[in-house]
């Protein structure tokens, strides 16, 4: 048998070795802790001179008013006429994104989708399979692709035509 007293020196250096990294580390991160407070970058008020232009229907208005903060720039397009209204975003296949303000008097987003024309599909055993959303047409057995539904931002445990209308509850159809 093999004695270990001619490893015992070098691991006794590999352990100072971590030692004196590890003393390193923690008094080189210990220097000055007075931190300069951050502040927000201002906001720019140059006005938007090249929008896009407006899309509008015989039922729609559109309001340029900005959709979240985050995103001051961009346009929703109004549709529709009810007491209920909610957000909803199209993302196309190039990742274009439009917005629309959907007002309704009807009890799941697909009725009221449809009724207003933005989608179209086929009906199947699951319920409606969408292939069209404002006019743009993706079929998974032709392009791979298929419009996903989501719900504030989570993918969908129901499809359009199943899902009540919910107060504060945004929706998306984004092609995946």
């Amino acid at each position: 048998m093999k004695k270990l007293s001619n490893k015992k020196p070098q691991l006794l250096l590999c352990c100072a070795t971590l030692v004196l990294s590890m003393s390193f580390l923690t008094t080189g991160c210990a220097g000055n802790s007075k931190q300069e407070p951050v502040s927000a970058p201002e906001a720019d008020t140059t006005p938007v001179t090249d929008a896009a232009p407006e899309t509008a229907t015989d039922a729609s208005t559109t309001d340029t008013a900005p959709y979240n903060e985050a995103d001051v720039s961009s346009d929703v397009t109004v549709l529709g006429e009810g007491s209920v209204s909610f957000p909803l975003t199209v993302v196309d296949g190039d990742g274009n994104t439009t917005q629309f303000e959907i007002h309704t008097d009807k009890e799941t987003v697909g009725q009221a989708l449809l009724a207003l024309e933005l989608i179209a599909g086929d009906d199947g055993e699951y319920g409606l399979y969408v292939k069209t959303v404002n006019g743009v047409t993706v079929d998974y057995d032709t392009d791979g692709k298929y419009w996903a539904f989501y719900i504030d931002d989570e993918y969908a445990m129901t499809g359009v035509d199943s899902t009540p209308i919910t107060d504060g509850s945004s929706y998306t159809f984004k092609v995946e």
